[in-house]
């Protein structure tokens, strides 16, 4: 008996669409720019980030004299988070930061907020 080979499939070309040759041809500007060649038509934009100044949790923690549960729980944080941003795990964000600050520099004010918001 003779085998039957099947048709072959016919291999099918992706579509081309303008928006993809678009995105295409944008990545392959970004990779020439990368590589350091010139890109006629390309306008780069550099802009300044300043990074705020790093706030320091143990020494705030240790210029009052509490240990990392006290300061933790007179302050509304987790022993774990006070642990975490100490040993470089994670650092303050947003609001933690600015929280640390105030610690900082007036931390009856934060005591008496805490107090007054419970």
């Amino acid at each position: 008996m003779a085998k039957q080979s099947k048709p072959k499939a016919k291999k099918r070309t992706p579509k081309s669409t303008v928006a993809g040759r678009s995105l295409l041809a944008s990545l392959n500007q970004a990779l020439a720019y990368a590589r350091g060649e010139r890109v006629p038509g390309i306008r780069v934009t550099q802009v300044q980030v300043d990074r705020p100044a790093p706030i320091g949790p143990l020494a705030i923690r240790q210029n009052l004299g509490l240990s990392q549960s006290r300061f933790a729980a007179r302050f509304g944080f987790t022993p774990a988070t006070i642990r975490n941003w100490e040993q470089g795990r994670t650092r303050p964000d947003g609001p933690a930061r600015v929280l640390l600050a105030v610690i900082a520099h007036h931390p009856d004010a934060v005591e008496d907020a805490l107090r007054k918001a419970s």
